[in-house]
């Protein structure tokens, strides 16, 4: 298994610049996410890796060795698409087979791979289908299948569960996750969906309009996010982001805004009075239903959402709408005027023109 090193790679169509240079390493055995919004580059990322795009400057070695003239076959990956790419005229067996058939290796070599890896996938009963006669969770399962049984050096995965709705798609991130610990190879797996991310990953990367924002392990990623945009994009729900500014209270610090006033936490070298304005991060799961001193939201409802064992409320203070997650022991109806409190630990600070967090 190879570690997998991106050294400057850009790629361009045209005068569209999809990825600008991109410095990163995937260490050897390791599962790495790339995720981030439509359009960032994560897929073009992915499919430069797999030869099926060519970069326009850079290069990408293969435990130091220059691949990126390479033939896909030639590169030892295996991929997943999006879509399945099933042929649509073989049954599931042949499907899976494809690439070994291609390799001429024995008959009963493939028959003995095709096997054991359905039984993996719990697909065995169904070898002697065809992909028209199957659901959609079946499919990827054929899918991942025919990737698994060539025994490549490194998987690929293009957003393989955007297609399935969304109770398959949870029961198949928990079978990917198993299949992770089952199968030590390189996986770089790409999706826009950050809680595939923070399930599946090892390492998250999080690229913005062909930009690596941030990466490291999913908790890393969750307590201190480099900038309001990974903030905003890791995490479920999104995090809360309320404009204000930092003023002096007495002998303590607030950050103060339109509808509330929240203690600053204690920081090394204290906090700077700004005349510029700051946004104020808070985890919906942060936002207290209950008075705190020095802490203050005063709150509209909009909307709260029951789901059993938890509410989401959606609020307004002052002109923003803000989500606040909690136990749902009462519930709130619209219009109904509420004050919640943060504990200072729980507060970010970003500027507001850059972005960056304090």
């Amino acid at each position: 298994m190879p570690e997998i090193v991106f050294a400057g790679v850009e790629k361009r169509f045209g005068e569209v610049q999809v990825l600008k240079p991109l410095d990163l390493t995937l260490p050897d055995g390791e599962f790495t996410v790339l995720v981030g919004p439509s359009g960032c580059g994560k897929s073009t990322t992915l499919r430069i890796l797999a030869g099926l795009e060519t970069l326009t400057k850079g290069e990408i070695y293969f435990d130091g060795t220059p691949v990126s003239r390479r033939d896909p076959k030639d590169r030892d990956i295996a991929m997943v698409f999006q879509d399945y790419a099933l042929y649509p005229h073989m049954n599931i067996a042949r499907n899976m087979s494809f690439a070994l058939r291609l390799q001429r290796r024995p008959k009963a070599e493939i028959a003995a791979k095709v096997r054991s890896v359905a039984e993996m996938l719990n697909i065995a009963h169904l070898l002697d289908r065809k992909p028209a006669e199957l659901s959609g969770g079946q499919r990827q399962r054929v899918a991942m299948g025919r990737a698994l049984v060539r025994d490549a050096s490194t998987f690929l995965f293009d957003e393989p569960l955007s297609n399935l709705d969304a109770k398959l798609r949870a029961r198949m991130r928990t079978e990917l996750a198993e299949l992770r610990q089952r199968i030590a190879k390189n996986m770089v797996y790409v999706t826009h969906d950050q809680v595939e991310a923070m399930t599946l990953g090892d390492r998250i990367v999080v690229m913005n309009e062909g930009v690596i924002q941030q990466q490291g392990t999913p908790r890393e990623l969750f307590e201190n996010p480099i900038n309001q945009f990974v903030a905003g994009f890791i995490g479920s729900p999104t995090m809360n982001f309320l404009p204000g500014n930092i003023v002096a209270s007495g002998d303590a610090l607030s950050v103060k805004g339109e509808d509330f006033e929240l203690a600053l936490p204690q920081r090394p070298g204290g906090w700077p009075v700004r005349a510029e304005p700051v946004l104020v991060g808070i985890r919906p799961t942060a936002i207290e239903l209950a008075p705190r001193s020095g802490s203050a939201l005063r709150l509209s409802v909009i909307l709260s959402e029951y789901l059993g064992a938890s509410a989401v409320i959606a609020a307004r203070c002052g002109d923003t709408r803000i989500l606040i997650e909690t136990p749902s022991v009462a519930l709130h109806r619209p219009g109904d005027a509420i004050t919640a409190s943060v504990a200072p630990e729980h507060i970010m600070i970003f500027a507001a023109k850059s972005g960056q967090r304090l």
